[in-house]
């Protein structure tokens, strides 16, 4: 996803993650940790995210590398748990957050780009960063021309998501990871099968069993997934909840392969907003 907002007007990005990867559990390897000190910047979502990455990023930044942390700069939002859109003002603190179901989180959330018109700032803020460091102007203005397709994406979002009523406007998804998007599109978030905000936490059986109850006492028509990780889990809570629930799997830790209709952030947005509108409209 952040290829696409750093890529323009012939400027040139390596990106250490294929489509498919997840950002949470991935881990680069030699060849890939020498490109990290040898880039004239290094761009990461940053809160976080890539877990595997951090001390690779830092070792980087030691040696000389320029690095560029996204989502400390686009307004993040503390996890907050199962809430809906954030109504509370916030300075990107640092301070514990419990969900409701008692589990903490140390932070601020980092799936930011799951708001597009976050991701138009973050186009902005690169093209500003690689004209200082490489000189050129024309990153700045590549940055502008990116933020405004990114901001029409938005609005495209908003108008695909229109055809959901306001009382089926709910997520249950597979981790922690939709804050932004229920804030940006105007959803609650009901649940999520895998606590916290990694793809690679563990739910207890309890856990999973009181989501099972509120999946079934709201009447939800759809539980999301995640292509980048199995979605056995979210699978499991949808059958034990009966009915017509079904499952969607969705593009949250990376674009699509080729055919897919996500290739592109952007095409990840809109393909994301269709899938959300037909399961829930």
């Amino acid at each position: 996803m952040v290829q696409d907002v750093v890529t323009c007007n012939g400027g040139t990005a390596s990106t250490l993650m294929a489509p498919g990867d997840d950002p949470h559990t991935f881990a680069p390897s030699s060849a890939q940790l020498a490109q990290l000190t040898q880039a004239e910047l290094v761009v990461a979502i940053g809160l976080g995210l890539e877990e595997g990455l951090g001390a690779a990023i830092e070792n980087a930044r030691s040696d000389g590398a320029r690095v560029l942390e996204l989502a400390p700069l686009l307004d993040p939002l503390p996890f907050d748990g199962t809430t809906g859109p954030a109504e509370d003002d916030h300075e990107g603190e640092e301070d514990e957050h419990a969900d409701d179901d008692g589990h903490a989180h140390d932070g601020d959330d980092p799936h930011v780009w799951l708001d597009a018109s976050r991701m138009a700032t973050a186009a902005e803020l690169v093209g500003e960063e690689l004209a200082t460091v490489t000189g050129d102007d024309g990153y700045a203005g590549c940055g502008t021309q990116v933020a405004a397709e990114l901001r029409d994406v938005h609005e495209q979002v908003v108008e695909i998501l229109a055809a959901v009523p306001e009382e089926r406007r709910v997520l249950v998804t597979d981790h922690q990871s939709f804050g932004y998007f229920a804030q940006a599109y105007d959803f609650d978030l009901l649940g999520v099968v895998v606590p916290g905000g990694s793809t690679d936490a563990e739910p207890s059986s309890q856990e999973l069993a009181e989501l099972v109850e509120v999946v079934r006492d709201a009447g939800v028509p759809a539980v999301f997934s995640n292509t980048a990780v199995s979605s056995s889990l979210v699978e499991a809570v949808a059958a034990e909840a009966g009915g017509e629930v079904q499952v969607v799997e969705l593009y949250v830790g990376s674009v699509g392969p080729e055919g897919s209709g996500a290739t592109t952030y952007a095409d990840l947005m809109l393909t994301d907003a269709r899938l959300i509108a037909d399961a829930l409209g």
